[in-house]
């Protein structure tokens, strides 16, 4: 915090904090609803309030604020797992849905609709596959789920593979022109997981 947020208020002082937690977790937030919930009746009346200051009503997010009884202890401390509503919907389904269909999903905010424009022209659609034009512009087609860990199995122990460890395995899936976001931890997660490769 710097000499002027030292200054401020509780109020604002905690409305900084949930400004600075939205910052550090934008990446994690995009294409997301995010509710915050607070105990803090001040923050419930801030954003009910017509003439508070106007760096207090800056948002450049949407976000819903949840009053709620914050105990000491938290009921799931296992905060960082986020359960999805179905977990057999590929990561890329609203790309699909956009190259197919021209469909997007609704209730997206402008940056979360401009982020998701700015990342759908890396990717085509050649029925009934979805590709992605990568940086080194090669075109790979985008797997998920048990095709994308049997990719990941034949290129860390098949015929073509050889053990190697992460790095070099998930060059090996980019090598077989194929493309899925997690690549690299999939493929530290899986070397991690073999007792032999971890002898070596």
């Amino acid at each position: 915090m710097n000499q002027a947020g030292a200054n401020y208020t509780t109020t604002e002082k905690e409305m900084l904090a949930v400004v600075y937690a939205f910052e550090k977790f934008r990446s994690y937030l995009i294409m997301n609803k995010s509710i915050v919930y607070t105990d803090h009746s001040t923050l419930k009346y801030l954003f009910a309030k017509k003439d508070a200051k106007a760096r207090l009503l800056q948002n450049p997010y949407e976000n819903i604020f949840d009053p709620k009884e914050i105990n000491e202890t938290f009921p799931l401390e296992s905060l960082h797992k986020v359960a999805h509503k179905d977990s057999s919907t590929p990561w890329f389904a609203n790309l699909v849905n956009y190259h197919a269909r021209n469909f997007i999903i609704k209730g997206m905010t402008s940056q979360q609709k401009q982020k998701f424009f700015k990342d759908a022209r890396h990717y085509f659609w050649d029925d009934p596959y979805l590709f992605r034009t990568c940086a080194d512009q090669i075109i790979r087609r985008c797997v998920a789920g048990k095709e994308a860990i049997d990719i990941l199995n034949a290129c860390h122990s098949g015929p073509p593979g050889g053990h190697y460890g992460a790095n070099y395995t998930a060059k090996k899936v980019f090598d077989s022109c194929f493309y899925w976001l997690k690549i690299y931890k999939d493929a530290f997660e899986l070397v991690k997981r073999y007792d032999s490769c971890q002898r070596q």
